[in-house]
Formats: C-alpha cells, structure tokens, sequence
C-alpha cells in the first residue's frame, strides 16, 4: 500500500469513474485500474464494485476510504509545514542532574531568544545519560557534580570520553526539608540527626552506582529510603512524608514555592558543580550565553 494508491482511490470515489479519475490524474486509465487492483489484492478486500453505470464504494471500500482519507490528510499537513518552510531549528539542549538554577538560567535563554520558531530540550537525566548525551551530541552541555567521594570515578569516566569538567561553582551541602519539618529552624544538622526521617534519592537506573548518586554521603546508614526519578515528586514527598534530601542548598521559590527549606549539614564534604561539553566541537554561542545566565543567577544567590 502506497500513499499514491490512497490517493488514486479517493479520487475513483469522488468522481465514480476510473475514466474521468484517471483523466484528472493525468495517468492512462489502464495504470489506474492496475493500481486499484493490486490495492484490494494487497488488503484483500473489494473497494470498489462495478457496474455499467460506472464504480462504486463496497460496505468494506466505505470503511477503508474513512482510513485513507485520514492518511492523505496527515500527509498533507506534514507536507504544509516542512515543504513551505523549514522545520524548526533546534537550537539549544542541556542535559542535566536536578538543579533548579539550570532550570532557572533555561527559562532566562528561552525567554531571550525571541523567535517565532525554535526547539530548545532541557532534560534532568540520571548521570551516566548525562555524559551519554554529550559524547553523543544530544546535548550542547552537561551541568553535574563532584565531590571527594565520586571526583576519581567521574573524572577517569570523562577522560575516556575526552570530555572536560569546568566547574561553576562549590557548595557546602545542606538538607532541603519542609518548612514543617522538625529541625527547621536549627542552625545545622547532623548525618545522625537525618535517621529517624525518610531519605530521598534520585534514581540512577541499570549504572545504580554510589559514584553516580547525586545527593552527598549515599553511603551513610540510613533506615528509611526513598529512590525517585523527577524532582516534582521528590519535593511533594519531602513535604508528605517529612523526608529530607542532601543537596547544593540552592533554592528557587518561582519554580519550588516557600514550601521547601535548606539546612546546613555539618559535613567535610564540598558539592563542585560544573559543566561539560562534547569533545570534538567549539562551545557555541548559545551555549556560551547559557553560561552567562548560570553565573549571573548564581551570583544572585547567596551561595550556601
């Protein structure tokens, strides 16, 4: 079945004709018949019933024209839009761990672009995707972190790929929690502390390795864990379930509300947050200018 045989057969039974289908298609009518023929050979089924008054739609040729019409119709469309104009350019892709700033800095590049056709991707991956999608150019640049736990993991990872970590900017981590949770309003909290309450990670899929978590001290004793894959949830459960997760300490109320609150855990530990590129290619300059979004709403926050 070709989409030229639907359109052939929708023409038959417009006109009623194979003749005067043929003469407006501009093809000899024998072809024409031919082409029907292999059509209802191929669907195994009668489309068309003849007469000598001319051909008509079978009860089975009715319910295949409802279905070829929708075909030539979508086809249409796509031609509309990509033979009159060019498809949207895709002009930007960041891959990323779950950082608000990154959203934050996206929504800035978006907003200043202007134009009235584009693709932007923002996508919060695990962190092996991260690194995929870089090596693979899926994406222009990768926001993640190191710390002394994973650095040698990651770095020798980065290596292999030829790929570089530049970083943004270090943290000393804190605890997001509910403003209702029980250690608001201390000064610090302890790994102890955090026991009695669930833990919140993110899932790092089939590479679940302890190097690829996002969250400082995974390998801390902890009874009550939570593993998620989307930060939505994970800041619903941290209200729900008075759960805590261990993260930069950077905050933003215009995508999380007031609802959620950083405290300073009492750690050795530092969170380098920095980016990556692919390889082989020069930063663009709307990666470049991302960059600057970064820094500059970085440098609005008091860092933790």
């Amino acid at each position: 079945m070709t989409l030229q045989q639907l359109k052939y057969m929708i023409e038959i039974a417009e006109t009623g004709s194979i003749t005067m289908a043929a003469q407006r298609l501009f093809i000899a009518q024998p072809s024409l018949s031919k082409s029907i023929a292999e059509l209802e050979r191929e669907m195994g089924i009668t489309i068309f019933n003849r007469s000598n008054r001319g051909v008509y739609l079978s009860e089975d040729g009715t319910r295949f024209l409802s279905y070829a019409r929708q075909i030539v119709e979508q086809a249409q469309l796509l031609e509309n839009e990509y033979k009159s104009a060019p498809p949207p350019r895709r002009v930007f892709a960041v891959s990323a761990q779950h950082y608000a700033f990154v959203v934050n800095a996206f929504v800035e590049l978006v907003r200043e672009y202007g134009m009235d056709k584009y693709e932007f991707t923002l996508r919060e991956l695990k962190t092996a995707e991260i690194i995929e999608d870089v090596r693979t150019h899926r994406s222009d640049i990768g926001i993640l972190f190191m710390s002394g736990f994973n650095r040698e993991v990651i770095r020798h990872i980065l290596q292999n790929e030829e790929m570089q970590f530049t970083p943004l900017f270090t943290a000393k981590p804190h605890v997001f929690v509910s403003k209702q949770n029980p250690l608001v309003g201390r000064e610090s909290v302890t790994l102890d502390d955090l026991k009695e309450f669930p833990r919140l990670t993110y899932d790092q899929g089939v590479k679940n390795s302890f190097y690829f978590a996002e969250e400082l001290h995974i390998t801390a004793e902890s009874p009550k864990n939570i593993v998620v894959s989307d930060r939505a949830t994970l800041f619903n459960l941290l209200i729900g379930l008075d759960g805590y997760t261990i993260s930069s300490g950077i905050l933003s109320s215009d995508l999380n509300g007031d609802n959620i609150v950083a405290i300073p855990l009492e750690s050795d530990e530092r969170m380098e947050i920095g980016y990556i590129l692919p390889p082989d290619r020069p930063m663009s300059p709307m990666t470049e200018r991302y960059l600057q979004h970064l820094d500059r709403y970085i440098e609005s926050c008091s860092l933790p």
